[in-house]
């Protein structure tokens, strides 16, 4: 499926924050069990050399740097072979299983979005030494920011592994999480970020792996998979009304939602408008019952990824990613042309 990149806005550089979906392959460099470093990961990208990113291929960031023009792939911050031009035209500090709550990380050992931005900071120092301050400035400035997060918090602290529940019900969390938010975004502000992306909530219970819990975590009974994705609408809407206020208050910048929830929910509910012939179970994974949500190395994965919504249990294929991307190109980045 081709890109379409006619009448697309212009960016210096690209920088990512956020979890799974977009990180590139941080976790390769920290101690954490959420890694996708091992085959069935990667396959159709770097001649199947697993590169960190958990899907069969490329991801959204990998996508729209390159339908920018910016560069192929946008590696990890955390890559120690990271050349000048990979900090000049933008790198990742998105890392899987992180969130905005920065207790989501004692669980899962990934880095929250918060320590994410205490990286960025670093990275200007490292870019101010190459190009100098005021190129530096010039370049965060003409860059493009993709954020997204949430998805975690939710799982490892309300659905899955209740470590908040005792203290906030769901929609309180979703309150608590969208003040971390508008956190993030002022603290980006701050440091010279004028064009920023953030992405809402996916619907959580669609999730083979939210559906396989169920069946044997008892602490799921909680919020069926319908609560749950009527918490993820809920938590978008209050996002979107979020943004336009943070738009208002710095109108320097350029603030825009996208809506990868109603694509996702409109893959699952249409699957055949996409080519998926198979929604419930992931590509890779699929042989063994198991609550586990990466590929399972010894179990091979279907023949064919694009007939799958879901590669493992959690994360979209590099085909459904293509569509969130065009989508995006569609519709969020010519909002930048204004």
């Amino acid at each position: 499926m081709a890109l379409n990149t006619t009448s697309l806005p212009k960016f210096q550089a690209i920088l990512i924050f956020g979890d799974s979906i977009l990180d590139t392959g941080n976790n390769n460099y920290i101690k954490t069990i959420f890694q996708a470093n091992y085959r069935p990961y990667g396959r159709d990208l770097n001649d199947g050399v697993p590169t960190g990113r958990f899907c069969n291929g490329k991801l959204i960031p990998d996508m729209l740097a390159s339908a920018l023009r910016i560069k192929d792939t946008v590696p990890p911050y955390l890559d120690p072979n990271l050349t000048d031009n990979d900090l000049i035209t933008g790198v990742n500090f998105a890392s899987a299983s992180a969130g905005f709550d920065e207790r989501t990380s004692l669980f899962t050992r990934s880095i929250p979005i918060p320590k994410q931005i205490e990286y960025f900071k670093e990275y200007i120092t490292r870019l101010e030494g190459i190009v100098g301050k005021e190129k530096a400035m010039h370049i965060i400035s003409g860059a493009l920011i993709i954020m997204d997060g949430g998805t975690n918090d939710f799982l490892f602290n309300i659905y899955d592994i209740p470590m908040r529940r005792l203290q906030f019900t769901a929609r309180q969390y979703i309150d608590f999480i969208l003040f971390k938010v508008e956190n993030s975004i002022k603290e980006l502000y701050d440091l010279g970020v004028r064009s920023l992306i953030v992405a809402g909530l996916v619907p959580i219970g669609f999730a083979p792996v939210q559906r396989l819990a169920r069946y044997v975590d008892p602490f799921m009974l909680k919020y069926s998979s319908d609560e749950q994705n009527k918490h993820s609408v809920i938590y978008n809407e209050k996002l979107v009304n979020l943004l336009i206020k943070l738009q208002q208050s710095h109108p320097a910048s350029k603030i825009v939602y996208a809506d990868i929830n109603l694509e996702i929910v409109d893959m699952f509910t249409n699957p055949q408008k996409y080519g998926f012939e198979e929604i419930m179970n992931a590509c890779c994974n699929t042989l063994t019952y198991k609550p586990r949500v990466s590929c399972d190395p010894e179990t091979p994965p279907c023949e064919d990824p694009s007939k799958y919504l879901f590669w493992d249990r959690i994360h979209p294929t590099s085909t459904a990613y293509e569509y969130l991307a065009n989508s995006m190109i569609h519709n969020v980045l010519p909002k930048f042309l204004h």
